[in-house]
C-alpha cells in the first residue's frame, strides 16, 4: 500500500537543512566520455566553511542525461534515493480523486515477469525499502538498500516503473483495502477537519480534493485511468532525484541510467492554475460523536518563491512552530491547560500556500480553546513578535538544521526538497545567513500578512450546546456555529467565528 499523503510541504520540511557531519557544496557533470575513458571527475567547488567539510553534494549528469543532487558517502554500506515526478492528486481526473494514490499502492503489486508475491519476496529477502506516494504537486518515490543489493533494489524499481502489471485480482485487492480506510477515516475527527479545510480554502481547485480519494471516486476507478495516469505523469522532463550513499558516481550514473532510461521524454500534464486559499474569517462546525474536539484552523499562506518567505517561517516558528517555546502552546496549554498539544506549520505547494494549526480539547472548552488561538493570532498579527522571540527563533532554527539530516533518507529527502522548491545546490550553506537577515520589522510584516484577516476554523465534535449541559449553561448571546455534514459542500460554511 502506498503511504497517506501528508498535508505536503511544512515547516518540518525545512529543518532538513543542515548535516550534522557538515557540508562542502561541489557541482559534477557526468560524461558519456568520462566513462569510456576512465577520465578523472571534474568537480567544481562551490563552497565551504569548517563545520561543512565531511559530506559533498554534487550535480550528477548520466550519459543518457539523467541529471541528480547525490553525495557519496561511506560512512554505512548503505543507499538511499528519494524522487519525484511532477503531477501527483492534481493530475487525478476531477470525477476520480485518487488515481494517483492507487497507482502509488499498485506498481509494486507485481512488474515485469514478476507476480506481486514473487515481486516482494524479492524485495524481502534483499531486505529493500520501495515505497510510492501521491501528493498533491508531485508522484513521489523513496529506494532503500544495502550496498551489495543496490543492483536488484534499482531493477525491481525499473519494472515498477515501466511494466506495472495492473492485474485485476491486485486491483481490486488494493480498492478494498483503500476503502476500508476511507470507511474507517470518516470518522476519525481529525481527518475530517483537515479534509474540511482544503475543501472550504480551495473551493472547486483541484488542492480541495481528498489525495487518497472517496468511497465515492474509488469503485470507479478502473485499470484503464490507473494506465493512463503512468502515461502522462511519469516522464523524464519533471524527474527530480537526490542520492545519498555508498555509491561511486560511474555506478550510480549506469543504474539511473539503466531505472529511469526508457520512460516518456515528456509528461502529459493538465494545466492547474493558481490559487489564494479562501478569505477569512470563516467558521465550520462538523457534529460527531467522540470525546475530543478537534480543531482545525489556518489561512492563506506564503509561498516559497516570495521574498518575505524566510520572514515567515521564521515568525511561525514563534507563534505555532516550537514546541514547548511557542506562543500557542505557552497561552492555550501551559497557562490555560485547555489542550494537550497546539501546533501550526506553514505549507507551500506549487500553486499556492497557507498556513495550518491543529489542536484538540473537551467539547466544552472548543469555545474557550478557539477563542484563545484567535486572540494569540490577532496579538501576533498586530503587535508582532519580540526581539527575544526573534533571537530565539533564529537560535532554534539555525541550530536544528545541523541535528535534521541525521540519516542518509532525512538528507536524501531534503536535496530532494530543494530541487523542488527550485533553491540552489548551496542552500543549506545559505541557510543560516537568510534566518540571520530577518529583522524585527521583516518579522511583523510577514505576521500581520499571515495574521492580520482571522483564521479559517473548522471544529469536529460533539455539539457545543449538548457539551455544555453537564458543566455550565451556554452563552444566550453566543449561537453554536451551523452544523455542516461532511458530506455538504463548502459554500455551506459559515462567516463567523465560533466564539
Amino acid at each position: 500500500m502506498a503511504r497517506q499523503e501528508t498535508f505536503g510541504n511544512g515547516l518540518s520540511d525545512q529543518g532538513f537543512c543542515g548535516q550534522r557531519r557538515g557540508e562542502a557544496l561541489v557541482t559534477y557533470s557526468f560524461t558519456r566520455r568520462a566513462v569510456l575513458s576512465g577520465a578523472s571527475l571534474a568537480i567544481a567547488t562551490l563552497g565551504s566553511a569548517p563545520l561543512f567539510a565531511a559530506t559533498r553534494i554534487q550535480r550528477l549528469v548520466s550519459p543518457g542525461g539523467i541529471e541528480a543532487w547525490f553525495v557519496q558517502d561511506a560512512t554505512v554500506p548503505l543507499i538511499a534515493m528519494k524522487y519525484a515526478f511532477d503531477g501527483g492528486a492534481t493530475q487525478d481526473p476531477t470525477d476520480k480523486p485518487g488515481v494517483g494514490h492507487m497507482v502509488a499502492s499498485l506498481l509494486d503489486e507485481g512488474a515485469g515477469d514478476l507476480d506481486f508475491e514473487t515481486f516482494h519476496e524479492r524485495l524481502d529477502r534483499r531486505a529493500i525499502k520501495l515505497s510510492f506516494t501521491s501528493r498533491r504537486d508531485q508522484f513521489r518515490g523513496s529506494l532503500r538498500m544495502l550496498k551489495d543489493n543496490k543492483d536488484e533494489a534499482f531493477d525491481l524499481l525499473r519494472m515498477a516503473l515501466t511494466s506495472a502489471h495492473f492485474d485485476t485480482p491486485d486491483v481490486e485487492r488494493i480498492r478494498a483495502a483503500v476503502l476500508a480506510n476511507l470507511r474507517r477515516d470518516s470518522t476519525n475527527p481529525s481527518t475530517l477537519a483537515n479534509r474540511k479545510f482544503f475543501e472550504v480554502a480551495f473551493d472547486d481547485h483541484p488542492y480541495a480534493r481528498q489525495a487518497g480519494g472517496t468511497v465515492e471516486s474509488v469503485p470507479k476507478i478502473d485499470v484503464a485511468d490507473l494506465k493512463d495516469y503512468v502515461r502522462r505523469v511519469i516522464a523524464k522532463d519533471t524527474l527530480k532525484i537526490a542520492v545519498v550513499g555508498d555509491v561511486d558516481p560511474e555506478t550510480l550514473a549506469r543504474l539511473l541510467d539503466k531505472t529511469f532510461g526508457s520512460l516518456p521524454a515528456k509528461a502529459e500534464l493538465t494545466q492547474v492554475a493558481d490559487v489564494v486559499a479562501a478569505k477569512a474569517p470563516q467558521c465550520v462546525f462538523i457534529p460527531l460523536d467522540v470525546p475530543q474536539t478537534v480543531v482545525t484552523f489556518g489561512g492563506a499562506g506564503v509561498r516559497r518563491s516570495e521574498p518575505d518567505f524566510m520572514a515567515a517561517y521564521v515568525v511561525n516558528q514563534i507563534l505555532g512552530g516550537g514546541g514547548l517555546a511557542s506562543r500557542l502552546f505557552r497561552e492555550v496549554r501551559e497557562k490555560r491547560g485547555l489542550a494537550y498539544s497546539v501546533h501550526e506549520t506553514l505549507l507551500w505547494m506549487d500553486h499556492s500556500a497557507v498556513f495550518v494549526g491543529n489542536t484538540g480539547t473537551r467539547a466544552d472548552h472548543a469555545s474557550e480553546t478557539v477563542e484563545e488561538v484567535e486572540k494569540q493570532v490577532r496579538r501576533m498579527a498586530e503587535e508582532g513578535p519580540t526581539r527575544q522571540e526573534l533571537d530565539n527563533a533564529k537560535s532554534y532554527l539555525k541550530g536544528s538544521q545541523m541535528l535534521a539530516l541525521d540519516t542518509s533518507s532525512n538528507l536524501a529527502r531534503a536535496l530532494l526538497q530543494y530541487q523542488l522548491d527550485k533553491l540552489p545546490i548551496d542552500y543549506i550553506e545559505k541557510h543560516s545567513a537568510l534566518v540571520d537577515a530577518v529583522t524585527l520589522e521583516d518579522a511583523g510584516k510577514a505576521a500581520q500578512r499571515l495574521w492580520g484577516q482571522g483564521l479559517l476554523t473548522v471544529i469536529v465534535g460533539r455539539s457545543p450546546l449538548a457539551a455544555a449541559r453537564s458543566t455550565t449553561a451556554p452563552s444566550p448571546t453566543t449561537p453554536p456555529p451551523a452544523a455542516v455534514q461532511p458530506g455538504d459542500t463548502p459554500s455551506a460554511a459559515t462567516p463567523a467565528t465560533p466564539n
